[in-house]
């Protein structure tokens, strides 16, 4: 069998000496979506940023691996540069620095060029944005700047179709989008994953809508730091009619 694209390895984290994790395992194969559910608290958005390496969490023990090589001693920007994106819940705005700016850096960074020429960056984004239904101007606006929450989760997708990752992460990206703006932003993520067969996908969500759209390979069950249980789209649909009571009970 091959190597796994991203496997997580009973890994436990803290922050500020407070345990979070307390033993995930979690292994996502080339082309695979796994969806990440659970209530408020259960570390979701923690697993996605442990990943990405963020320096405010601790892993106490276990191991995270990217095809098949340790991270423990990589920073945010070395994993990033390897081939892991995150989406961000609340992403941030950058004042003076246009989206196109921005890609020309992060996508150099990302095949280790020194620089890269706005002319082929503006060819791919051109491509992308017409693949993504996106008016062309967006590529000249300051980065976030004045977005309203459904562009700014397309940009995410932008990013993370022309950064080609091995693994994106997503977190909540569905947070703050009425349905319209979902569905949007599904057909883009789709999209991505059309040209990028090959990438492994995390969802991290509270809500089925999403997944609706996105149709998960696995969705696992996340409560009190823990996977409780792991399934098909079967495991979405019994937390949209019966919630997450099932799976606390079991906890306690």
């Amino acid at each position: 069998m091959t190597t796994p694209l991203l496997e997580l390895r009973d890994v436990h984290v803290s922050a500020d000496d407070q345990p979070i994790l307390k033993g995930v395992d979690l292994i996502v194969r080339e082309g695979e979506v796994h969806a990440l559910m659970g209530p408020n608290g259960a570390g979701k958005s923690t697993l996605a940023s442990v990943v990405m390496g963020h320096p405010g969490y601790e892993v106490t023990s276990g191991q995270i691996l990217l095809n098949g090589e340790d991270l423990a001693s990589w920073s945010a920007d070395e994993r990033a540069r390897a081939g892991i994106f995150l989406a961000f819940q609340y992403p941030e705005s950058i004042s003076g620095v246009s989206v196109i700016q921005f890609l020309r850096q992060a996508i150099a960074a990302r095949k280790n060029l020194s620089e890269l020429s706005v002319l082929e960056v503006r060819l791919d984004l051109g491509e992308w944005m017409d693949r993504l239904g996106m008016d062309p101007a967006f590529a000249e606006r300051h980065l976030n700047e004045g977005f309203s929450g459904g562009e700014r989760k397309r940009n995410e997708v932008l990013q993370m179709a022309l950064l080609d990752p091995v693994v994106a992460l997503l977190d909540e990206t569905d947070s703050g989008l009425d349905i319209d703006a979902l569905r949007v932003v599904a057909r883009g993520v789709r999209t991505v994953r059309e040209a990028r067969p090959q990438m492994g996908v995390v969802i991290v969500t509270h809500y089925v809508k999403l997944l609706e759209e996105l149709a998960p390979d696995h969705v696992h069950v996340l409560i009190d730091g823990r996977i409780v249980h792991s399934g098909g789209a079967e495991v979405a649909d019994a937390i949209e009619r019966n919630g997450y009571e099932h799976w606390r009970i079991g906890v306690a």
